[in-house]
């Protein structure tokens, strides 16, 4: 009942040839998942998808912007050609790009974060869950941000898609119920990649301050969450916002 062995089981992660997502895609490999690993770069997603099948299961690469509906359909077609089935999707893409002030977010830029952050997930939820549901079962987990319950300054579209992820959590909890359980891990501040253009001193003076456990998460600290989330073991938890961020929100 507390196993979190992932074996036999194909788990499709978006974003998951770098950061979090890449630490999610080695962590279900290590259960023994054979990993759907879904980036915009091909390069990348070959690059981790050879990590991954290092460890003894199966990887199969695909590049595909998020933010592109029939793109993403596509991709769910070939995923399932290829593994005739997924048993966890992660909605793990996003970006908050960077902006000058807010009267001057374009609406180009707005578009994208919110095709990322937002749009994506809904569509492979809605396509996936379908699918899921139709075959008896599944899990879906939603990567979501502090920035969507907390005041995100600079990313402030960013922070309105995550609300908006971590409202579709729940609704679509109730729209694939009981079959398909769906929930969120609302992240904090990671020091993944992105954290190399951080001035650190001042984050670690921001975390000192106001983060419970005083420091950013290590990108493997993601893992046992999803892990948890997609197993047996929370069999009774759907519709769940579970936040890692040591505490900061």
């Amino acid at each position: 009942m507390y196993d979190l062995d992932m074996k036999d089981k194909v788990v499709l992660i978006t974003g998951g040839s770098r950061g979090l997502g890449r630490e999610m895609s080695l962590g279900f490999a290590g259960k023994g998942a054979d990993i759907a690993l879904v980036s915009r770069k091909i390069e990348s997603c070959r690059e981790t998808a050879e990590e991954v099948e290092a460890l003894g299961v199966r990887a199969f690469p695909y590049a595909v912007h998020v933010g592109k509906w029939d793109d993403l359909d596509d991709m769910v077609e070939a995923v399932y050609k290829e593994f005739g089935k997924v048993d966890v999707l992660i909605n793990n893409a996003g970006m908050s790009p960077l902006y000058p002030s807010l009267d001057e977010v374009s609406e180009e830029l707005f578009d994208k974060v919110v095709g990322v952050n937002l749009k994506g997930p809904f569509r492979l939820s809605a396509n996936v869950g379908k699918r899921m549901s139709e075959a008896g079962g599944g899990c879906i987990i939603n990567i979501s941000s502090g920035a969507a319950v907390s005041a995100s300054p600079n990313s402030e579209p960013y922070g309105a898609a995550k609300a908006g992820l971590n409202a579709l959590t729940r609704s679509f909890a109730h729209a694939y119920g009981p079959l398909v359980r769906v929930n969120c891990i609302m992240a904090g501040p990671f020091l993944t990649d992105i954290s190399k253009a951080w001035d650190m001193d001042a984050f670690n003076a921001r975390a000192e301050a106001n983060i419970p456990l005083k420091r950013g998460g290590q990108p493997d600290e993601i893992v046992g969450a999803a892990l948890y989330l997609a197993s047996e073991s929370a069999s009774y938890t759907t519709g769940a916002i579970i936040a890692v961020d040591g505490g900061a929100h």
